[in-house]
């Protein structure tokens, strides 16, 4: 047994839901989420305007943001934005068809290394990377392909018809940017 084994506190959704303060919980471990920049805000709110726009057509699935995506007992994350193709009432604890995250500074490892092995194994068809930073603005879309994750699609301001067997969107990069 490792010495993080036998040190490290373990925390379940239900010790998480007695704090204060935002917290996802990954396999029992804590992470704080930091406070969303402005600019972070900004991007969200001009993807789910594109999101909402896109499924004015489609009545089957719905854009949200800052959900909690309840895995188990031990896993708790709160993407940027989701896409659910299926009606969920109370809490979400079935994968969502897309997750975007918008990526922070303070959030790289948690984004591109963590939360992608998490939603590659949780099953989420797409997960969509979006990176404001001013010097390399881009956005990256995954999808998986016999239970991996294989980029699919990369861009700084292209348009991406998205593939959901539901519903069928367009999506401008160029209008998330200020």
């Amino acid at each position: 047994m490792s010495l993080a084994d036998r040190y490290l506190p373990y925390y379940t959704v239900e010790d998480r839901e007695k704090w204060k303060g935002d917290w996802e919980l990954v396999e029992g471990v804590l992470f704080a989420l930091a406070s969303p920049s402005i600019e972070h805000q900004r991007v969200i709110s001009r993807l789910l305007q594109q999101l909402q726009n896109g499924f004015e057509k489609c009545k089957e699935c719905e854009a949200l943001p800052d959900l909690d995506y309840f895995i188990s007992e031990d896993t708790v994350v709160r993407p940027d934005v989701i896409v659910l193709c299926k009606k969920v009432k109370e809490k979400l604890t079935v994968p969502p068809d897309i997750i975007y995250e918008v990526v922070s500074p303070s959030s790289v490892k948690m984004d591109e290394h963590i939360k992608f092995e998490l939603y590659e194994r949780e099953g989420i068809k797409f997960y969509v990377l979006i990176y404001p930073f001013k010097d390399r603005k881009h956005i990256k879309i995954f999808q998986l392909l016999d239970g991996k994750y294989k980029k699919i699609f990369e861009t700084i301001d292209d348009t991406f018809e998205s593939i959901l067997e539901k519903c069928k969107f367009t999506l401008d990069f160029s209008k998330i940017w200020e």
